[in-house]
């Protein structure tokens, strides 16, 4: 599912016409069922809902019907549901990554991409919380620290601090919810030995100055052969499928799987 709202081009990727219905003729209601934006990919058991058809204002869409689009996606009869986002810390981009079983962070070693990563974590885990702030009651917390003078530390283990000063109920709430936001991580286009560490060190300082858990995933090297699939207009696994680029992408998805069997149940649905 192409949700980059504003900027959807996979099936450019997958050497696609742009497909006739999307995401867009959903969340107008030009149709009632997500289903009904089915396009085929050309790859056997991989359907596509593509969001490169829509107009403008479809890239911010209200309330309401951004919840109706996120209920639909859960209710989707599929072994995995993929969602591709943009980029940025805006609520639709925000409220998509957490929809997921599986929140997946794509970064580059480098000190902005791992800046940005930090500041889109710290607003994904925030936006997580004032979605159960009303059951948990953590609104007054919050709006206390947010008046904490500049410069001072707003990160979650002050929350949770304050969160047991209040109330050790209370505190005890925020901390199952700080171990259920627990996003994985991705470096991509590593061309060094140290590159591929940053993953590691990322996870590290998360966890020392946030207080949270992060699954390091794996990391991609810088390969040729990905732009060169991309000016193809063909799936890297499919035309580079015993490159070093394929079998990095297997590994982690093995370790995404592992992790999934860790933590469900056999009857519990994926959704990725």
């Amino acid at each position: 599912m192409d949700a980059d709202l504003g900027g959807a081009n996979l099936h450019t990727c997958l050497g696609l016409p742009q497909p006739r219905l999307g995401l867009g003729d959903f969340i107008e209601r030009r149709i009632e069922r997500l289903e009904e934006a089915y396009a085929p990919t050309g790859v056997e058991r991989l359907l596509l809902v593509s969001g490169a058809a829509d107009p403008l204002d479809v890239a911010n869409p209200k309330h309401q019907q951004k919840m109706r689009l996120l209920r639909a996606v859960q209710s989707l009869d599929q072994d995995y549901v993929l969602l591709d986002i943009g980029s940025g810390t805006n609520f639709n981009v925000l409220d998509f990554f957490l929809v997921a079983d599986h929140g997946i962070l794509t970064l580059v070693p480098e000190p902005t991409s791992v800046e940005n990563a930090y500041r889109f974590l710290k607003a994904a885990f925030y936006r997580r919380l004032r979605a159960v702030e009303n059951v948990y009651g953590l609104a007054e917390t919050l709006a206390d620290l947010g008046r904490q003078p500049a410069g001072a530390v707003h990160g979650p283990r002050v929350l949770l601090d304050a969160a047991r000063q209040r109330d050790p109920a209370l505190g005890e709430l925020l901390e199952r919810e700080m171990r259920r936001f627990r996003p994985r991580l991705v470096v991509n286009m590593a061309r060094t030995a140290g590159d591929a560490e940053v993953g590691d060190a990322v996870v590290a300082a998360w966890r020392k100055y946030f207080g949270l858990e992060m699954d390091y995933l794996g990391c991609i090297g810088f390969d040729d052969d990905v732009w060169r699939s991309v000016r193809a207009r063909r799936p890297l696994l499919m035309e580079y499928p015993e490159g070093r680029t394929a079998s990095a992408i297997a590994a982690i998805a093995g370790r995404l799987l592992e992790i999934d069997r860790r933590t469900r149940s056999p009857e519990e649905g994926v959704a990725g």
